[in-house]
C-alpha cells in the first residue's frame, strides 16, 4: 500500500474511531487495486469497511460520473453501508436506491450525479431503464452478501444490471457463507479469493452455542413460550419461516404475556423501522421475524437466536446464527423442533440437546418505550434538537432519554416508560426547530 493511501486509511479509522483493521481487512486493501475480489468472512466481522476502503481508493475527485455500485440484497444492509460511508466523510457524494423509498427523491438525489450508488436489485435496475444515470461510467462493482443477490428472486434483474456495465475494471464480491457459484454474466476476471470463514463451517466458533429444544405437541408455541421464560429478558430474535407465521406467533406470545415486536417485508417502511427501533432501543426484547433480519441488521448484543421454524438449508442457518455472538460477544442459538420433523444433519452436528425442566417466570417487562417524532434529517432536526427538546420542553433528565434514532422523514426515541405519558402532555403543543409536528407513543 503506498504511504499516502496508508494515511488515507489511518484518517478513515480515527473518524471511524477505530484502532486498527483487523486481518481480514489487510488482507482486502494488500489486493491489487484492479484485480477482482471473492471475499468470505462472517457476519460481524467488518466486511464493510474492508470493501469501503479499496472503493474509496478507486474514485476519482475530478470526475463528475457514477464511478462505483454496491449492490446488496436488503434495504437495511442500504442504510447501513450508508451510514459507514458517511462516517467516513470522503467528500464524495453517496445516493441510496432501494424499494419502500420514494423513487422521486432518488431521481433528484442522482441529478446532481453522486460518485456512489448502494441499491437493491430491483430499484437499480429501474433507474437504469429510466435512464437516470449512465452505468457504463462505473468501473468499480461490489456485490455486497452476493449469495442472497444471486438467488433466483434476483437473478434476472442482477443479469440485466450487469450487462448494462461495460467498464467495469474491479470487482469485490463478498459473503459469509460458501455455497452459492458465481454465473458467467458477473464476468470475474481470475479473483483473489480470501477466505477468513472458519473451517469448521461455524461462522463463530467457540462462542456461539447450539441447543436442540424437542416439542412433545406439533403446535411448537407452547414450548416456544417456555423457552422465552427460560432465557429470561435478554434480546432474543425468533425466526419463522413466512410472514403470517411471524404475525401470527407475535399476537400469540403478546396475548400470553410476552410483549414483542414483528418484522418482515410485507411492511411498511415506516413500520419496519419503528420495529427495529422498538427492538434495538431496548422496548421490546423479543423480535418476531422472516429470514429477512437473518442479514445486513447491525443490532449488538443480542443474545439469543430462535428457530421456530426449521432453516430452509445450512446456509439460512448460518445466516441466522450470524446475528447472535458477535463481535466476541457469546451467544445462543434454540432449535425448536417437534418429532414429527426431522432435524438436518448440520444442525445435529453442532447442537446439544436441551430439557427444559420445572417453570420460569414470565420475563421481567422493559423498562423503556418509544416516541415517535413525525419530524427527521431533511427537516434539518438531529439527536441533540431532540435531547435538548425532551429536556427542555419535557423536562425529562439525562437518564430518562435512551436510544434515538433519527431517519429521513421522522426520528423514534426511547424515554423511560414511567415517564411517557407525562412528556406527551408537556410536548404535544410544543414546537421542534420552530415547527408543531406530530409527537405520540410508536406504533
Amino acid at each position: 500500500m503506498h504511504s499516502n493511501n496508508a494515511a488515507l486509511v489511518q484518517t478513515i479509522l480515527q473518524k471511524l474511531q477505530f484502532t486498527a483493521l483487523n486481518p481480514m481487512q489487510q488482507a482486502a486493501l494488500q489486493v491489487p487495486l484492479q484485480q477482482d475480489v471473492i471475499l468470505l468472512s462472517a457476519t460481524g466481522s467488518g466486511k464493510t469497511l474492508a470493501y469501503l476502503l479499496p472503493v474509496l481508493q478507486l474514485l476519482d475527485p475530478d470526475k463528475r460520473t457514477v464511478q462505483a455500485l454496491i449492490i446488496i440484497p436488503s434495504r437495511e444492509l442500504a442504510i447501513q453501508i450508508d451510514g459507514v460511508f458517511r462516517k467516513m466523510q470522503t467528500g464524495y457524494k453517496v445516493t441510496l436506491c432501494y424499494g419502500g423509498h420514494k423513487r422521486e427523491i432518488e431521481e433528484n438525489n442522482l441529478v446532481e450525479t453522486p460518485a456512489l450508488i448502494i441499491g437493491t436489485p430491483g430499484r437499480i435496475a429501474d433507474h437504469i431503464r429510466r435512464g437516470n444515470f449512465n452505468p457504463e461510467t462505473i468501473s468499480t462493482l461490489v456485490l455486497d452478501e452476493f449469495d442472497k443477490s444471486l438467488e433466483l428472486g434476483f437473478l434476472e434483474e442482477m443479469e440485466y444490471i450487469l450487462n448494462t456495465l461495460k467498464n467495469i475494471n474491479k470487482r469485490i464480491l463478498t459473503s459469509a457463507t460458501e455455497t452459492v457459484s458465481i454465473p458467467e454474466f458477473v464476468q470475474l476476471n481470475n479473483p483473489e479469493r480470501l477466505n477468513y470463514l472458519d473451517p469448521e463451517g461455524s461462522t463463530n466458533a467457540g462462542l456461539l452455542e447450539v441447543k436442540t429444544v424437542l416439542s412433545e405437541d406439533k403446535d411448537k408455541l407452547p414450548t416456544l413460550l417456555q423457552l422465552l421464560c427460560y432465557v429470561g429478558a435478554r434480546p432474543t430474535i425468533i425466526f419463522c419461516n413466512h410472514r403470517d407465521a411471524v404475525e401470527r406467533t407475535s399476537n400469540w406470545l403478546a396475548e400470553n404475556g410476552i410483549p414483542n415486536v414483528f418484522y418482515h417485508g410485507g411492511m411498511e417502511q415506516q413500520e419496519r423501522d419503528a420495529a427495529l427501533c422498538k427492538f434495538k432501543n431496548g422496548t421490546s426484547n423479543f423480535l418476531v421475524t422472516t429470514d429477512l433480519a437473518a442479514r445486513g441488521l447491525d443490532i449488538p448484543y443480542i443474545r439469543n437466536i430462535i428457530h421456530y421454524h426449521l432453516p430452509a438449508g445450512e446456509d439460512a442457518f448460518t445466516h441466522r446464527n450470524g446475528r447472535t455472538a458477535r463481535m466476541d460477544a457469546s451467544g445462543t442459538a434454540y432449535v425448536l423442533w417437534s418429532a414429527a420433523e426431522q432435524l438436518p444433519e448440520y444442525i445435529t452436528a453442532v447442537a446439544q440437546p436441551l430439557t427444559i425442566e420445572g417453570n420460569y417466570p414470565i420475563p421481567e417487562k422493559t423498562k423503556w418505550s418509544t416516541l415517535f417524532i413525525a419530524a427527521g434529517k431533511k427537516d434539518k432536526v438531529n439527536k441533540v434538537d431532540i435531547v435538548g427538546f425532551l429536556s427542555h420542553k419535557g423536562l425529562l433528565k439525562k437518564e430518562d432519554i435512551g436510544l434515538i434514532d433519527v431517519k429521513d422523514f421522522f426520528s423514534f426515541v426511547a424515554i423511560r416508560k414511567t415517564k411517557m405519558s407525562e412528556t406527551i402532555n408537556k410536548v404535544k403543543d410544543e414546537k421542534i426547530k420552530n415547527k408543531k409536528v406530530k409527537i405520540a407513543i410508536a406504533k
